[in-house]
């Protein structure tokens, strides 16, 4: 059987002009699968894959937020995934 993975959108507003280095950063998280810097109310999108969803937790708490220069975070849990 196939193990399950939880998966998550987080958006995320930095400092102004910080966004390159925390996208830097956020590339060194595991977790942290894909990561794009984006215009718009958020500055960086994130998608954080897991095997559990309150390891989604912990990277949020612990390692995205934790991170200088983040003001805010907005986590998006996906129910459903597609891709081509």
């Amino acid at each position: 059987m196939q193990k399950s993975t939880k998966s998550a959108i987080i958006l995320i507003q930095t400092e102004i002009g910080a966004e390159s280095k925390v996208l830097d950063e956020l590339m060194k998280i595991p977790e942290v699968k894909e990561a794009y810097i984006v215009y718009g109310t958020y500055d960086i999108v994130v998608k954080v894959e897991t095997d559990a969803l309150e390891r989604i937790r912990e990277i949020v708490t612990n390692k995205i937020r934790k991170l200088p220069d983040i003001r805010t975070t907005v986590t998006m849990i996906v129910v459903e995934e597609r891709t081509k």
